[in-house]
């Protein structure tokens, strides 16, 4: 009888362990499945968050001015704070509209999603413009704009900067007791819009004046070149030269400084060069854009255009300050 119920109770022990047993190993694989489930949730709603990347290229008028590197470095701090821009900045060597065409085929080439321009000329890539248009490309102008539909352009009020130019060198001459004279005008080009309606404005604070202001001559925006212009007003007498861009200015106030003359000097843009030549006293001021805005914002407006978000103003004015020797 005592072996009967030994029997009996080891029977219902290894029934209860085989119960439990069966317990955990149902648990364990109902906790594996569910892990696993999580898991794929959770590489889903990653992919999700990491959303598109969008090819954007900056492409400028050349690689030789300072104001295009700082145009670069903000389109580059606004990248790198969206996350998801592949950046590139091509530019010609020096200012050619072929050349800048052929950049805009390349990005177009390339497998960009939008391009940051400058245009060389409102003109020359309007088909270049057509052809990445249909390719899908979003356009944002920043610095100059063409005439060809954009989200949006942001730049200097270049007019208003311009007559601000002229109203700084008007000012210092009447000051130094001079009220009439021949002024010179080094420009880039007469296609460029941003630098022709520089001009525009600076000419326009003359209007009533006795000053009489020569035919404009062009240097292409190198320095070398805008220097020798600016050595043959000064041998024809002028008491003022007015450069419309970084490499104009430097050639004027390079050849102020060789010729040793006392003539006012008056510029765009900023760079180390420049301001050296404030500082000395070979030229009285520069109107200093904010090329590092016009980069960053023009890159927020792409990254928004492309992801569907409000891009904002169609024109966007990015500033400009006058600098002079006081203000170093």
């Amino acid at each position: 009888m005592k072996r009967k119920l030994l029997s009996l109770a080891l029977c219902l022990s290894l029934m209860a362990t085989m119960v439990v047993g069966c317990g955990k190993t149902k648990e364990t694989a109902t906790t594996d499945s569910e892990t696993k489930e999580e898991t794929a949730q959770e590489e889903t709603t990653t992919e999700e968050t990491k959303g598109d990347t969008y090819k954007v290229y900056l492409i400028t008028m050349d690689q030789m001015d300072q104001h295009w590197v700082n145009v670069d470095a903000g389109a580059k701090k606004a990248a790198g704070e969206a996350g998801n821009v592949d950046y590139k900045w091509l530019a010609p060597d020096v200012k050619d509209d072929a050349k800048q065409i052929e950049c805009i085929n390349n990005a177009v080439a390339g497998g960009a999603n939008a391009i940051l321009l400058a245009a060389n000329g409102p003109d020359a890539v309007t088909s270049a413009l057509e052809e990445a248009e249909s390719a899908g490309v979003k356009i944002v102008y920043v610095d100059s704009a063409a005439d060809y539909p954009a989200i949006q352009t942001l730049a200097t009020d270049n007019e208003a900067a311009g007559k601000t130019a002229g109203t700084e060198m008007l000012k210092a001459l009447e000051t130094a007791g001079v009220k009439e004279g021949k002024i010179g005008i080094v420009n880039v080009n007469a296609a460029t819009a941003s630098c022709v309606a520089r001009e525009n404005g600076f000419r326009s604070a003359f209007e009533g004046t006795a000053f009489e202001l020569l035919e404009t001559q062009y240097g292409d925006g190198d320095a070398a070149k805008s220097k020798d212009i600016a050595a043959n007003y000064i041998t024809s007498g002028v008491v003022g030269i007015f450069g419309a861009n970084e490499g104009s200015t430097v050639g004027i106030g390079n050849a102020i400084q060789e010729a040793g003359d006392t003539i006012v000097g008056v510029g765009f843009d900023k760079s180390d060069t420049i301001l050296d030549l404030i500082k000395n006293g070979y030229l009285l001021a520069t109107m200093a854009q904010n090329p590092d805005v016009m980069g960053y914002e023009g890159m927020k407006t792409a990254v928004n255009a492309l992801s569907g978000a409000d891009t904002g103003a169609e024109t966007v004015d990015t500033g400009v300050s006058v600098i002079t020797k006081e203000g170093l």
